[in-house]
């Protein structure tokens, strides 16, 4: 699956496949499948924010470090797969960048894309 993102005025393309997982693991000596475990909880809990939380609970739901590198690790390999012009590493594919881009803009494609390409489409024959 694909989706395009805009990011600085510039469109981004993004793509979810089999290969991201292995791809991640060998080039990062990580779990994915765990680590979109750990980025989507966090990300539903400060999703599920309420609108009168208190600053304290605002700062709790905050992305945290780790989380941030994996959605980074995560945006680049989606990029890279989607044929963009990226280079070798994460850190230079954002020094690339002309700003920053919205972490909270950019992730819930990266969450509808994974979820998506966890999707099954067969049908269990058996029961």
């Amino acid at each position: 699956m694909e989706r395009t993102v805009t990011i600085d005025g510039k469109p981004l393309r993004l793509r979810a496949s089999a290969l991201i997982p292995r791809l991640y693991r060998f080039k990062f000596g990580r779990d994915l499948i765990a680590d979109m475990n750990k980025l989507q909880r966090s990300y539903k809990k400060l999703e599920n924010l309420p609108a009168d939380a208190t600053e304290e609970e605002r700062q709790d739901a905050q992305l945290e470090a780790v989380e941030l590198t994996i959605f980074e690790n995560v945006a680049y390999l989606m990029a890279k797969q989607a044929g963009e012009p990226v280079p070798d590493t994460p850190d230079e594919w954002l020094d690339s960048m002309d700003g920053v881009f919205s972490v909270y803009e950019v992730l819930p494609v990266i969450l509808e894309l994974w979820g998506a390409n966890l999707a099954t489409t067969s049908t269990l024959k058996k029961k």
